[in-house]
């Protein structure tokens, strides 16, 4: 049951990274063109935390991906206990990824409020 939803969980992160590499990228480059650097300095600031955090992310749900493996191959060999601690293990794995995506999702709004007070300074 875990497979599927842990293979688009890991889907959407990707999509997430790749959308947040893309603005780091258009940033970097408005950087250089001396637009507002106060305002991009302050983005990239919180680029920062919010690729840690996708990192983290990321990793805890490849991990609860392995553990799944783990576990599906010590159900296949007859280890049942094994089997149930590599699970339960597997699941707090992919708990810590959620709560990463949930705190990357709070910065991701906070880099929104960044944006809307420079707008509304102008």
């Amino acid at each position: 049951m875990l497979f599927p939803a842990i293979s688009l969980l890991l889907l959407a992160y990707t999509n997430r990274f790749l959308a947040i590499a893309s603005v780091v990228r258009k940033l970097h480059d408005d950087y250089f063109q001396d637009k507002d650097k106060d305002l991009a300095l302050l983005q990239i600031r919180n680029f920062r935390k919010r690729l840690r955090y996708i990192r983290l992310m990321q990793g805890a749900g490849v991990f609860s991906f392995l553990l799944c493996v783990v576990c599906m191959y010590s159900i296949y060999e007859g280890w049942l206990t094994i089997a149930k601690y590599v699970f339960a293990a597997s699941l707090i794995s992919l708990l810590f990824s959620l709560i990463c995506s949930l705190v990357e999702i709070f910065l991701s709004m906070d880099a929104l409020e960044v944006v809307l007070r420079h707008v509304e300074e102008d």
